[in-house]
């Protein structure tokens, strides 16, 4: 059957109430839209996690709140109608769509989450404000589906621990999945945002995965000093003229940076190439 878009927030809350009491899994996958391989690999996990009898939902709503004054909100990429055939291709039963971000947040909204450690640092120095709106939009989700499990790409490594610490926290009752980044041909972790580099800047842009693959080699080779290892990928992302913001080997769940490289220690990298802001992490052997 074709996937069933819905827009208005409300109905989408009274239809998942009323399949969730009727015994039916729900597993949900909340995006900002304009898919990719990686956001149809945890629909795909979904369609599977929802059993034959359940429902696979997707959200695509691009969220004012994560994005700061001088962000992409504007210019963020969208394509609904190919987003929908795409989800469908991918087993997705339904998607909610808001057509306005005042369906998802009204007009006297003052209340928000910030998990407020785990907010710290990385790309929480960077972006501040990001993960109270991250928070507060996948609460509000969270809230309108009452899924039973909920997926998350890892390439998002830190917003995947604040959602499992909010979860936690908050008893939301929502198994929360992180699912394995995804990787072009090159090892470029597929984004929405790669859609903005030139040529070139994609093509220097396969540094990023070519420093953390380093790392984790020599790391395998009995390398464990951390700031060596980072400072080696730094040099390596600076090198191909890109502006970095940071390279960093953190405690994989309270993020705190580690001077050893533990086994299951994960670095994780952002980098700037032209006007595009890029993440990318791997564990360390």
């Amino acid at each position: 059957m074709p996937t069933e878009l819905i827009r208005d927030p409300r109905e989408w809350q009274r239809r998942c109430a009323a399949e969730r009491a009727g015994g039916r899994r729900l597993a949900l996958v909340p995006t900002m839209g304009f898919l990719h391989d990686g956001h149809l690999s945890l629909m795909r996990e979904a369609r599977r996690l929802a059993g034959p009898d359940g429902l696979a939902l997707a959200t695509i709503f691009v969220n004012p709140a994560q994005f700061g004054p001088a962000e992409d909100l504007g210019r963020y990429p969208r394509d609904l109608e190919g987003d929908l055939a795409k989800c469908e291709r991918a087993g997705i039963d339904r998607v909610l769509a808001p057509e306005r971000a005042d369906q998802v947040y009204a007009r006297e909204h003052e209340t928000w989450i910030a998990v407020e450690r785990l907010s710290r640092g990385l790309c929480g120095e960077r972006r501040p404000g990001h993960f109270r709106g991250v928070a507060t939009v996948v609460a509000k989700l969270f809230n309108l589906t009452r899924p039973h499990v909920a997926l998350f790409g890892e390439k998002d490594w830190q917003q995947l621990q604040v959602i499992r610490a909010m979860v936690r926290d908050l008893d939301f009752g929502v198994e929360v999945v992180g699912m394995p980044i995804v990787r072009e041909a090159d090892g470029l972790a597929l984004s929405s945002r790669n859609a903005y580099l030139s040529p070139d800047e994609r093509r220097r842009a396969g540094v990023l995965s070519r420093a953390l693959f380093d790392a984790q080699r020599r790391a395998a080779a009995g390398e464990r000093d951390a700031a060596a290892l980072a400072a080696g990928a730094a040099r390596a992302v600076e090198g191909a003229g890109a502006r970095l913001d940071y390279a960093e080997i953190v405690d994989p769940a309270t993020l705190e940076r580690v001077a050893i490289a533990a086994p299951g220690s994960r670095m994780l990298i952002a980098a700037v190439f032209g006007a595009t802001r890029l993440i990318d992490n791997v564990a360390l052997p």
